[in-house]
C-alpha cells in the first residue's frame, strides 16, 4: 500500500485525490473535515489546531499499518492541517482507494475515527463569548 501521511498550513482535497488516483482501482474515498460555524449552539469564531508533529506523523504512521493488515487498499492519503482555521477551512483530509468501494468506504471511515481518538492533534476552539482547549 502507498501511503501519503502529511500535516502541515494547508491542505487540498486535491492534492489527497491526485495522491490516490490509479488505474486498478474503482473505488475512491475521501472525508474532508471542515470547522463548523457553531459548537454546541455557540457561535464559533475560528479553531486553532497544533500537535506534537513528530508523535503525530508516527500514530498516523500506525493507522495506515492498521489499514493496511485489515483491508486490500492500494492507497491511502491522510492531511491534517495545523494553525488558525475559519468556518469553511478545511481541517482534515481522509482519501483511500481500492479495486472496491465496500474496501474503500470501510476502510476511510476507520481511519478517521481512529485519527480523531488516536492522533495528538489539538483544537482550541475560539467563540465571541470566550474560548475553550
Amino acid at each position: 500500500m502507498e501511503i501519503l501521511i502529511d500535516i502541515k498550513d494547508t491542505i487540498t482535497v486535491e492534492e489527497a485525490l491526485a495522491f490516490i488516483q490509479a488505474p486498478e482501482c474503482g473505488g475512491e474515498v475521501i472525508f474532508a473535515g471542515t470547522v463548523r460555524n457553531h459548537t454546541k449552539q455557540r457561535p464559533v469564531l475560528k479553531l486553532f489546531y497544533e500537535c506534537y508533529e513528530a508523535m503525530a506523523i508516527s500514530e498516523m504512521q500506525k493507522i495506515a499499518a492498521q489499514v493496511a493488515g485489515k483491508w486490500d487498499v492500494q492507497r491511502l492519503a491522510m492531511l491534517h492541517a495545523v494553525g488558525d482555521k475559519y468556518p469553511g477551512d478545511l481541517a482534515v483530509v481522509i482519501a483511500v482507494a481500492s479495486a472496491h468501494r465496500g474496501v474503500a468506504f470501510d476502510a476511510c471511515e476507520f481511519a478517521i475515527d481512529t485519527l480523531k481518538e488516536t492522533v495528538p492533534i489539538w483544537k482550541k476552539e475560539f467563540f465571541a463569548d470566550g474560548e475553550i482547549v
